[in-house]
């Protein structure tokens, strides 16, 4: 009999802040700019410059503490972390080893196989490195500073994961409490959210940990849990044939859907860390963290209820329009321009999410005004216009933000209700179509759908359905 393994995960999951300067510097974050324009002697690392910390790093890492229902370091401080590497150009990163801002929270995942809580062991503030660019053809490596300094919390968690799916569903809800914390848009293509994964297996019903791997390079949640997938079974096919996990860092190649080794942790690197001289100490008082705390948003349970009680949505809509912070965002917009909150949530819940999907994009890329969807709403309730032209001008507006009302009147689309012309095309359509007249008359009730359906082709769909249905059945029954 086979053994059963067991795997063991923890993250550690790097979040760029959505501050407009650096930590400790007044240099752009903006991310995209020519290399090196966000720089200056703090950031990259001159002799004699002074860092000054930002104070909306802080506020940000305290209220992602608050919402993982961390405890506060109240006296916490920087360290210097003494590496050499092209990227890093002070030949320190500053970090938080000692007494990092939060420890001890926990947040509450839902997977297929229920709900539980995942340990947050700690969050520290610190600055992100610079990027290196490998260029293949002049054989180098360049440097582009412009993240140097760009401020991030790194959130440390217990090794409570024992799934794919459960690595997954903790990086989603990390993500959704941290962008309606408003803290990171949390673009993982954009490297704003990374995650390494700390990775063991070890025999089912074991307390002893095995050894670990840490896998980096994963810049999105299928890369991760391929990745996942892929090294819990390359460390029991180890274990398997008697072979020995190496403790290692590993590189995920998602193309190769395989990793490889890029340098051993047997011998852990001595980043000789010690308290930044240049730094004071970060004295949090109970008043700015109740200040914090009064200040945090709704967050996705919270508005989840209130649009169930507030616009009598059922528990699926609401929970699928807050599973997004943008496209709540946009419902909230939109209900508050048209009042009609059942509507906003049927257009983006079908026709939204279905063109996403087409589209291959996130709610997050919705680029459209709520203004103009609550125009759009506005001309089918007022009959300007009927369903059909109003499903073909949303995906005018999701493609390219158009002025409905102004479309409308460009292309001709208002609703035809001028029932003298519409009897004149039911009646030519009649006279070709003698065997519908009689398929009715013979009691075929099918026969009316087929002339309302050659009706609304013969006006383009610009008919109005419910007007054109009556006139049918009329002019059909004056015949029998």
């Amino acid at each position: 009999m086979s053994k059963q393994y067991e795997t063991v995960i923890g993250l550690e999951v790097h979040v760029e802040l959505a501050t407009k300067t650096k930590i400790f510097c007044g240099c752009s974050t903006e991310f995209g700019g020519a290399p090196n324009s966000h720089t200056c002697p703090v950031c990259t690392g001159m002799p004699g410059s002074l860092p000054v910390l930002n104070k909306q790093v802080v506020e940000y890492a305290l209220a992602v503490g608050l919402a993982l229902h961390c405890s506060i370091n109240q006296y916490c401080k920087f360290d210097r972390k003494n590496y050499f590497y092209p990227d890093n150009p002070q030949n320190y990163q500053i970090s938080q080893l000692y007494l990092p801002i939060c420890h001890d929270g926990w947040v509450e995942i839902e997977t297929g196989a229920g709900k539980k809580k995942v340990g947050i062991h700690e969050i520290h503030m610190e600055e992100d490195a610079g990027k290196l660019i490998h260029d293949e053809w002049e054989d180098c490596s360049l440097v582009d500073y412009n993240r140097s300094g760009v401020p991030l919390i790194e959130i440390v968690s217990e090794p409570d994961m024992r799934s794919a799916d459960e690595v997954i569903a903790y990086l989603e809800k990390l993500r959704l409490i941290i962008q309606y914390l408003g803290a990171s848009d949390c673009k993982l293509q954009e490297g704003s959210m990374r995650a390494d994964v700390n990775l063991s297996v070890r025999e089912a019903g074991t307390k002893e940990m095995g050894t670990r791997t840490e896998m980096k390079n994963l810049n999105s949640f299928k890369a991760i849990a391929r990745a996942v997938e892929g090294e819990r079974n390359r460390q029991i096919e180890l274990l398997e044939e008697g072979k020995k996990v190496i403790q290692e860092t590993r590189r995920w190649d998602d193309n190769k859907e395989a990793s490889h080794a890029m340098r051993s942790k047997e011998d852990a690197q001595d980043y000789r860390y010690f308290p930044d001289p240049d730094l004071v100490p970060v004295v949090i008082s109970d008043e700015w963290i109740a200040r914090v705390k009064a200040q945090q948003p709704e967050l996705q349970a919270e508005k989840m209820e209130r649009y169930q009680r507030e616009y009598q949505l059922p528990e699926y809509d609401a929970g699928i329009l807050t599973a997004s912070k943008h496209l709540a965002d946009v419902f909230e917009e939109t209900v508050k321009l048209c009042g009609r909150p059942k509507e906003v949530s049927n257009w983006l819940m079908t026709d939204a999410m279905r063109l996403l999907k087409e589209h291959e994009k996130e709610p997050e890329d919705l680029s459209f005004s709520p203004e103009n969807l609550a125009k759009l709403i506005g001309l089918v309730e007022d009959h300007v216009i009927n369903r059909t032209v109003a499903r073909n001008i949303f995906e005018a507006i999701f493609a390219e933000n158009v002025d409905p009302k102004q479309y409308v009147e460009e292309k001709g689309l208002k609703v035809v209700s001028d029932e003298g012309a519409l009897r004149q095309v039911i009646q030519e359509i009649l006279d070709k179509n003698p065997q519908s007249v009689a398929d009715y008359k013979a009691g075929k009730q099918k026969a009316m759908g087929f002339v309302v359906g050659q009706t609304m082709r013969a006006m383009k769909g610009k008919a109005d359905p419910a007007v054109v249905n009556q006139l049918v059945k009329g002019i059909l029954e004056a015949e029998i």
